[in-house]
Formats: structure tokens, C-alpha cells, sequence
């Protein structure tokens, strides 16, 4: 995450999100990311740093995304860098591709906030950072 507070160099630059969700700042330490969007966690910093600064102005961009994983019958499994908005299609297109056993109806998803579990989806679906894509065998 590129973090910004307005006219404080020391207090801005890029952290990175631990696994448990946390950045650490200087002058707050720790600071739970977790579940937050961008401006909302604009918000908790510039709380967390009213005990320091009069009216800190904070922004939050967001580097870097998790990557997906396409994994199956394509050409390329593998991970591939998250790009906002994309479809499956579009995924499969940067893997290289459907093989020719592909069953282009029977796509599943794992999404991470849903529990690990598997869901049936299309093309169509829209692609979210961290999401395992598994494109089935066709039977004959």
C-alpha cells in the first residue's frame, strides 16, 4: 500500500500488508487493515495519528493485488497478476487459453472469502485478487 499523509514525508511511503492483515506505521505502530476499504482505512490512520497531528490528511492507494491462480485445462496454469475487472474469459486468454479437453460449462471458483469452498461460475464471473480458478475436463 502507497500511504500519504498531507506535509508528513517521515509518515508516508509504501507498507506492505502482513498475512494477519496489519501495517505498521511509524508514530502508530500497528494498524488492522483487515476487511477495511480503502477509505476506511484512510479513516483508522488518520484516527490513529490525531493523538500526533492536528488534522492529518491521509490517503491510500493500493499497489499491488494478490494474485489469482488458473489452474486445469488451459495452456498455462499458474498465477497471474491481478488486473481490476477482469472476467474468466479474459484470465483464461492470459493463460494461454482452453486445451482441447476443456469443459468451457464446468468452471469453479474458491474464493477466500467465502470459505474455501467451490462454486460453479461462468465466463462471464469477475475475477477477484486471490481467487483459485479451475477450468474442468470434458468427458466424452
Amino acid at each position: 500500500l502507497k500511504i500519504t499523509v498531507f506535509g508528513e514525508k517521515d509518515l508516508s511511503g509504501a507498507f506492505e500488508l502482513a498475512g494477519n492483515g496489519e501495517i505498521s506505521m511509524p508514530l502508530i505502530g500497528k494498524v488492522g487493515a483487515k476487511n477495511q476499504s480503502v477509505r476506511g482505512l484512510e479513516r483508522k490512520i488518520a484516527q490513529a495519528l490525531r493523538k500526533y497531528l492536528r488534522a492529518p490528511q491521509v490517503t491510500v492507494e493500493v499497489l499491488n493485488y494478490r494474485p489469482f491462480y488458473i489452474l486445469g485445462e488451459i495452456k498455462k496454469p499458474g498465477n497471474y497478476p491481478y488486473v481490476s475487472g477482469i472476467s474468466v474469459l479474459n484470465a483464461v486468454a492470459m493463460a494461454g487459453g482452453f486445451t482441447y479437453r476443456a469443459d468451457k460449462g464446468d468452471i469453479v471458483i474458491k474464493r477466500a472469502g467465502n470459505g474455501g469452498r467451490a462454486e460453479n461460475i461462468t465466463e462471464a464471473t469477475t475475477v477477484l485478487p486471490g481467487d483459485i480458478i479451475t477450468i474442468k475436463e470434458r468427458f466424452f
